[in-house]
């Protein structure tokens, strides 16, 4: 259709068209319609200042200032071919202990006399950690490549005691349950 007649467009609301705008919310007017946007800021800005909070607590975790690396195998070689809950070695204030099941390690637990349970973080190798020899134990990085078998996966188990050094248990990853889930790659701390 063409308009004909010279007369400029006005637009003219219609009252069907004014009652179609309606607050969100059930808010009835404007004043309440900024109230619940201001709530629904301040509520975004606490989630995301907590979620930065919680994300920088796991940041900036206790950096351990030395490692020391165990034979987890020698010390629970023996304990193995029975199911449940071994002890295999006590350090300060500190027990740490296996769930065996079917021959495997099923779970690594460490407990603090005080404190109760302590977090333990598991790793993943493709080196040869630690390499017992009779009565005492030599570090892998000592012996000859010879020596050393690279196709082995060694998983560890550590935790961070009180002076804040890493205790590291090496196990070879056919001991595991359920071998290398949940380890992340083991990065030495000079390297």
């Amino acid at each position: 259709m063409v308009r004909t007649d010279s007369r400029p467009f006005t637009f003219q609301p219609t009252p069907l068209l004014l009652r179609s705008i309606e607050f969100p919310l059930g808010a009835s007017n404007r004043g309440q319609l900024e109230t619940d946007m201001n709530m629904n800021r301040v509520l975004a800005a606490i989630i995301v200042m907590c979620s930065l909070l919680a994300i920088g607590n796991v940041a900036f975790a206790v950096a351990a200032k030395k490692q020391n690396h165990h034979d987890g195998h020698r010390l629970v070689a023996a304990k193995l071919k029975t199911d449940g809950h071994h002890d295999i070695e006590k350090k300060g204030h500190y027990t740490a202990s296996v769930d065996s099941k079917g021959g495997k390690i099923a779970a690594f637990h460490v407990v603090h006399d005080t404190k109760g349970d302590i977090p333990v973080k598991k790793y993943k190798t493709n080196k040869k950690m630690v390499q017992a020899t009779s009565s005492h134990l030599t570090y892998a990085s000592f012996t000859l490549t010879q020596d050393t078998d690279l196709g082995t996966v060694e998983i560890g188990y550590s935790y961070i005691d009180d002076d804040g050094n890493e205790e590291i248990y090496w196990f070879p990853a056919e001991e595991i349950l359920d071998g290398d889930t949940g380890a992340v790659t083991y990065v030495p701390l000079n390297s």
